[in-house]
């Protein structure tokens, strides 16, 4: 039974991981709303110390710093490019460590089992269910981010088939751990829900896989409410419940801004589409220019819009670029930079590249914002973006991403490219704003191209 102090400790770190939520939701508190969870979530691992008699604690402090080390080390050294792998990765685990902490209390209920409440029981089934394949998904999406295995969405004859019956054998087995609780089943029902994490998974691809990310966020964070349910944690109730219900909410804004469907984006390899085309870099000609030509186009532009991408991430360009728009500013230049919800790899991710860069935050402008803008823009300067302003994504029926809202830079004046090369964007697909008579490319790396556009706007 847990004591009346260690609830009331647990309440008020619930409440501090909602307000941590809430400081999360803006640029400006973001910062604290991270201290103020991170500080929630060690209190609420240490306070079992004070009140429980535990078994093995020299084991579980070393568990603990072990963990700890390798936390720090790791989000200390993952580069910005890097992020979704590590979001899935610590996601991995969470769902992981559920399913495994409710295995554990499947087995201590031994010969008890049957006392336990049918509810109960239900929970501790699927948290061994639905953790095991928050697991194995996570680990696939990470496989697939990180270029250990193809990007692209994997299929086989028969694995609609075999996911299907995959699915139907873990609901039996999570009935059976019901109405005949014991390890025997629980230990099955893990397996299989690896099995239908990996099968989840293997046929999305693309731009895809981080919205999957967020979908198995939402995943482990059911898990981990019914796991605290199981446990009679309400610490880890709420929290579960709050990684769910945002995940959820992330993964539908994340479909939306792709104009697709969660079943679809799950699901569209299996009837014959892909969130990826050819991926073939074009041998078509285009315009191109040196750093002296966009400079000049740029400098005597009166209104221009930035769009920053993933490979201004790869770059690590975003400090140069930052320098670039300070210059025009003062050359009485107005600048924005137009941010996709879906730009880069997750949702924010160059919200924080770029204030990692102190560009001020009112630059950023949202997609729903700005688009009007662009028709009377004289040069948009497209860094390391491709697909979100593939005008396929209007033109082209049939194309991975059409109906996918995009920024309508097509409609400026001017465009200017920074790519390393013709190879199309993440989803595969060639871009036929490259081919416009009113684009410029610029062909190099985005950080050495930038350079070299300052120095010679600065010369101007």
């Amino acid at each position: 039974m847990i004591p009346t102090w260690a609830q009331l400790v647990y309440l008020g770190c619930a409440v501090a991981f909602i307000l941590a939520l809430k400081g999360l939701a803006g640029p400006r508190t973001a910062r604290a709303g991270n201290l103020i969870g991170a500080g929630a979530a060690v209190v609420a691992v240490a306070t079992p110390f004070f009140y429980l008699d535990l078994d093995h604690v020299p084991l579980i402090l070393a568990a603990v710093a072990i963990g700890s080390v390798i936390g720090v080390v790791g989000a200390r050294r993952v580069q910005m490019t890097q992020m979704p792998q590590m979001v899935a990765l610590f996601n991995g685990v969470g769902g992981g460590a559920a399913a495994l902490v409710a295995l554990v209390e499947l087995y201590e209920m031994g010969p008890h089992a049957e006392e336990v409440g049918w509810f109960t029981l239900a929970a501790t089934a699927f948290t061994i269910l639905v953790g095991s394949v928050s697991f194995s998904g996570s680990a696939v999406t990470f496989a697939k981010l990180q270029e250990l295995m193809t990007s692209r969405p994997v299929v086989f004859p028969g694995l609609p088939v075999v996911f299907g019956l995959a699915g139907i054998a873990g609901i039996a087995l999570g009935v059976l751990v019901v109405t005949d609780p014991g390890v025997s089943f629980g230990i099955p029902l893990a397996l299989l829900g690896l099995l239908v994490g990996v099968l989840l998974v293997l046929p999305v691809g693309g731009a895809d896989v981080p919205i999957v990310i967020s979908l198995l966020n939402a995943f482990t964070g059911l898990t981990v409410a019914a796991g605290g349910y199981v446990l009679g944690n309400v610490v880890l109730l709420v929290a579960g419940t709050l990684v769910g219900a945002s995940g959820t909410f992330l993964t539908l804004l994340m479909a939306r801004a792709m104009g697709r469907s969660v079943s679809n984006i799950l699901f569209g390899a299996l009837r014959g589409g892909s969130t990826l085309g050819a991926g073939e870099a074009s041998d078509r000609p285009v315009r191109s220019a040196g750093p002296e030509d966009v400079a000049i186009l740029l400098g005597y532009a009166e209104r221009v819009i930035i769009v920053p991408g993933y490979g201004l991430a790869v770059a690590q360009a975003q400090h140069t670029l930052r320098e670039l728009v300070d210059v025009l500013l003062t050359r009485g230049a107005r600048v924005d930079y137009a941010i996709h919800p879906v730009a880069g790899r997750m949702p924010g991710h160059m919200n924080v590249l770029l204030a990692e860069a102190q560009v001020p935050y009112d630059q950023l402008v949202e997609m729903d914002d700005i688009n009007g803008e662009f028709k009377h823009t004289d040069v948009v300067l497209v860094v390391g973006a491709n697909d979100v302003v593939n005008p396929a994504a209007k033109t082209t029926p049939g194309a991975p991403i059409y109906g996918m809202p995009i920024l309508d830079v097509d409609e400026a004046r001017q465009v200017v490219f920074l790519k390393r090369s013709m190879r199309p964007g993440f989803a595969g697909i060639e871009n036929e704003l490259l081919f416009d008579p009113r684009t410029t490319l610029l062909f190099g790396d985005a950080k050495d191209s930038l350079a070299k556009v300052l120095s010679a706007v600065k010369g101007l």
